[in-house]
C-alpha cells in the first residue's frame, strides 16, 4: 500500500527536497504541498493524505493551529508529524497538545524522515529520540494536571496499569517485561486503551496521562 504524504513548509526548497527523499521510497508519495496552514487544511480535502509534514513556523496559519484543525476535523485522517528547527519545549509541548502524532527535527537524516512517515501511518506515534525522554520529563513537571476524568473508568486495572507505565515514555518491550506480559499483549491493551479513551496514539494517552492526573508531575 502507498502511503499519501502532504508536505507543508513555506520554504519550496525545503519542500522539494522532502520530496525527493520521500519518493525515492515505493512505498510514499507525495500527493500535494501546501506553504502555509490555511492551504495544508484545503489541500487535505482535497487530496485525503495519509500523513502531513507540517512545518511549524508559516504564515496565515501556523503549523501548531493548522495541526489543531485537522485533529479537529472528522472529515481528515491524515496524521500529523511536526518537522521544526528548534528543539524549544513550547513547541512540542502545544504541537502534542495540539493533537500531533509525532516531532521530527528539520535536521534528521533522510532514513529517520522515512522511518516517521512510516511509522506514523502505521498508527504508531513518535517523537525524535534525541527529545523523547526530556519532552516526557518536562512535560510531567509544568502539566497543569485538571480533575480526574471520567474516561479512566472505562479503563481495567491492567489497562491503567499500562497507562501509567506508558507515560513514563517505556516501549512495548518495555512494558511487558515489567507487567511479565508478552509484547503482542501489550500491543492489545494499549489499542484497547486508547479506543475507550478516544485517543489517536501513544503520545496523546502520555499527555492524558498527566492532564488527567493518573500520573502525578515528576513521577517520569
Amino acid at each position: 500500500m502507498t502511503i499519501g504524504i502532504l508536505l507543508a513548509d513555506d520554504q519550496k526548497l525545503v519542500r522539494t527536497g522532502f520530496r525527493l527523499i520521500l519518493e525515492a521510497e515505493d512505498d510514499l508519495e507525495v500527493v500535494s504541498e501546501a506553504e502555509d496552514g490555511e492551504q495544508a487544511i484545503l489541500e487535505l480535502r482535497r487530496h485525503q493524505a495519509d500523513v502531513v509534514l507540517m512545518d511549524i513556523q508559516m504564515p496565515r496559519l501556523d503549523g501548531i493551529a493548522a495541526t489543531r484543525r485537522i485533529a479537529q476535523d472528522a472529515g481528515i485522517r491524515a496524521r500529523v508529524v511536526i518537522l521544526t528547527t528548534f528543539e524549544q519545549d513550547d513547541y512540542v509541548f502545544d504541537a502534542l497538545r495540539a493533537g500531533a502524532s509525532g516531532f521530527l527535527l528539520k535536521n534528521a537524516p533522510p532514513e529517520q524522515l522515512v522511518d516517521a512517515v512510516r511509522t506514523v501511518a502505521a498508527g504508531d506515534a513518535l517523537l525524535a529520540p534525541r527529545v523523547t525522554r526530556r519532552v516526557i520529563e518536562d512535560y510531567a513537571r509544568r502539566a497543569a494536571p485538571r480533575q480526574s476524568d471520567r474516561r479512566l473508568e472505562l479503563l481495567t486495572e491492567r489497562e491503567l496499569d499500562v497507562l501509567r507505565l506508558l507515560a513514563t515514555g517505556k516501549s512495548n518491550a518495555e512494558l511487558a517485561a515489567e507487567l511479565f506480559l508478552g509484547e503482542g499483549t501489550i500491543k492489545t491493551h494499549v489499542s484497547h486503551l486508547l479506543a475507550k479513551l478516544g485517543l489517536r496514539d501513544r503520545v496523546q494517552a502520555v499527555v492524558f496521562a498527566y492532564e488527567s492526573g493518573l500520573v502525578e508531575r515528576g513521577s517520569a
